[in-house]
């Protein structure tokens, strides 16, 4: 029935055999293969993809669905496990989602979190370490694109957290389904964005048959939890998911059009210098308004520094505003060094 469903030929028989009964059979299922659709219609077969897998029910689905669109595809696709070393636990879970994984035929490569571990701000520099190891991997074996197992539910949780925050705009959409600046190359691309977290256990629970409940997910000592309970109390107020999901698809499509016109700015009014991946910045960069030169800087600033998050907002808006006064000579931020020259500024690393 799958293969009825995705129009195979004949001349693909050889293909066939080579999947395993089991895979076929699981997306038979109308709700399995429902959930494998969404996932490989962002997925192209001619790349290689690598993907992040925490043990829990998400990355375990995840990881499952990458391994079906492999093995269908002819797709080459690695896996990684992150041992962050946060808990005494943490080496023998991530020995056990491997083993588990590879009665799957899916080898895990386990990346160990090594150095001093924070006292406070936990989930944050955890988030960052895991990245920098998983993009480092990526780097190694010219991987250009990052699967994360992220879902509808995280999307809604983010939106939450955002606000509560203050975001502007572009922080309230940050978890789209592909994250357009890259980090050295590496894409961002989240498959499961549109996949309601109870389809993913469904997965791991009758398919996998396995998935690590993460402790955490249980405290109320970590804001994102405490948001995840505050998002069921305001069902029960009338701001159900569908109504967040519509909220969220209208602020990204405004967010679109202010992406155009940062585009456009960084085109118009910067040259590159290549040699030192520093950028010059003429004076019509900032007759604009103020969200277009926010978000230009901030990007321009990204990539030149080499980092995957840029310095906060509030420290780039008091950027912008030292550099409106005629006074600004030079000022080190995010890893870069801004300076002005004449009527123009120039960008560059702070890493010599």
């Amino acid at each position: 029935l799958f293969f009825k469903k995705q129009n195979m030929k004949k001349k693909s028989l050889s293909v066939r055999k080579k999947i395993p009964k089991s895979l076929i059979k699981n997306l038979n299922h109308k709700d399995f293969l429902k959930v494998f659709n969404e996932f490989k219609s962002s997925l192209n077969n001619k790349n290689k993809y690598a993907v992040a897998v925490s043990g829990g029910p998400d990355s375990i689905a995840l990881a499952y669905l990458s391994k079906c669109f492999s093995d269908i595809y002819n797709a080459k696709v690695y896996y990684y496990i992150v041992d962050h070393k946060l808990r005494e636990e943490s080496s023998a879970e991530a020995k056990k989602v491997a083993s588990k994984l590879r009665e799957f035929k899916i080898n895990c490569k386990i990346l160990v979190w090594k150095g001093k571990k924070p006292s406070s701000n936990i989930q944050s520099v955890a988030r960052q370490n895991r990245y920098s190891l998983l993009i480092k991997e990526c780097k190694k074996n010219k991987v250009k694109c990052l699967l994360l197992g992220h879902h509808a539910d995280d999307k809604y949780e983010n939106f939450i957290l955002r606000l509560l925050r203050g975001s502007g705009l572009k922080g309230l959409v940050s978890m789209d389904k592909l994250t357009v600046n890259n980090f050295h190359n590496v894409q961002i691309l989240r498959p499961l964005i549109n996949i309601k977290k109870s389809d993913l256990i469904k997965i791991s629970k009758k398919i996998v048959k396995f998935y690590v409940e993460d402790p955490s997910n249980s405290s109320n000592s970590f804001k994102r939890i405490r948001i995840r309970n505050l998002i069921q109390n305001l069902e029960v107020e009338g701001l159900d998911k569908k109504k967040l999901a519509l909220t969220i698809k209208n602020l990204m499509d405004s967010d679109k059009t202010i992406n155009f016109y940062v585009k456009s700015n960084i085109q118009k009014n910067t040259s590159i210098l290549k040699n030192d991946n520093s950028y010059i910045l003429n004076k019509n960069f900032f007759n604009q308004p103020n969200e277009i030169i926010f978000r230009s800087l901030t990007d321009i600033m990204r990539k030149v520094s080499g980092r995957y998050y840029s310095a906060r907002g509030k420290s780039i808006s008091n950027l912008i505003l030292a550099i409106n006064f005629k006074k600004f000579k030079k000022m080190t931020l995010g890893g870069c060094i801004i300076e002005k020259i004449n009527t123009s500024f120039l960008i560059s690393s702070e890493i010599t």
